[in-house]
């Protein structure tokens, strides 16, 4: 229980071993890094987070969804598994909860690394967040159904297909008769991201920035400002990826991460 909230992770490795959490994007879940997490569990201690209102973890009772919310389970979550510095790697939401907690907490952040995402979001962006939470969640009938329903955000992806057929049923519950996301509308409707461009500065840890060549979320352009407003930050393009890299590409991210943690300082 953090926060009044139960939060549930995926864990591998051994306590003791250095820590690294990895946080998934907006509507998503932990086994969103299922084809990276392998190439880690022998030399860390590893959890892979359901953030709040997501996967099996609970949703907020007070609808709260915020950068600070996010960052303050983290440091709780931390807390639980007595980690005193930890390696955190976001993609999406996960990522500019990341880069807010690394702004907030720079004391218990060992290193970054921020997989497609920006600091802050547009405000029409947003605005369509909100539509989309509003609107509830969809209840299917079967589970073929909602298997079949599945569909990333954005949709554009190179991902192979039983990957993303993985990443479908873990996301789905029964509730009811009837079979819907394992997701809080209102994690959608109530969103309120920081914008994070006046953090940037403040993060001290060595940060990894990794963007796909083809996403429209992280363009160049804005990569390169963030690079130059984090003290420590070094950026890496996936040519061909996009926007959810991690699935597109994992064997590319994965050797990138792993050079990035072997450079780490204890």
């Amino acid at each position: 229980m953090v926060n009044g909230i139960s939060l549930h992770a995926l864990e591998w490795g051994q306590p003791g071993r250095p820590a690294l959490c990895f946080l998934h994007g907006g509507s998503a879940h932990a086994h969103w890094f299922d084809a990276v997490v392998p190439a880690f569990v022998d030399r860390f201690h590893v959890i892979s987070l359901d953030q709040r209102g997501h996967g099996e973890s609970g949703w907020a009772p007070d609808g709260k969804y915020g950068t600070e919310q996010f960052a303050s389970d983290l440091r709780e979550v931390m807390d639980a598994m007595r980690w005193g510095r930890v390696v955190v790697v976001g993609h999406s939401m996960g990522g500019h909860n990341a880069m807010g907690f690394s702004a907030w907490y720079p004391d218990r952040v060992r290193g970054l690394c921020v997989v497609d995402s920006r600091p802050s979001l547009p405000a029409e962006r947003l605005e369509a967040m909100h539509r989309r939470g509003h609107r509830g969640p969809r209840r299917h009938e079967t589970l073929a159904a909602a298997l079949a329903s599945f569909r990333l955000l954005p949709s554009e992806t190179t991902a192979a297909p039983e990957l993303l057929a993985h990443l479908g049923r873990q996301g789905i519950a029964e509730r009811d008769g009837r079979f819907l996301y394992r997701f809080d509308p209102n994690a959608n409707g109530a969103r309120r991201p920081v914008d994070g461009w006046a953090l940037l500065p403040r993060i001290q840890a060595p940060t990894l920035l990794v963007r796909g060549g083809l996403s429209p979320i992280m363009p160049a352009e804005m990569a390169d400002r963030m690079v130059t407003a984090i003290p420590n930050a070094k950026l890496v393009t996936i040519p061909g990826a996009y926007h959810h890299l991690v699935l597109d590409a994992p064997e590319a991210f994965t050797r990138l991460l792993d050079d990035f943690l072997r450079g780490l300082p204890d």
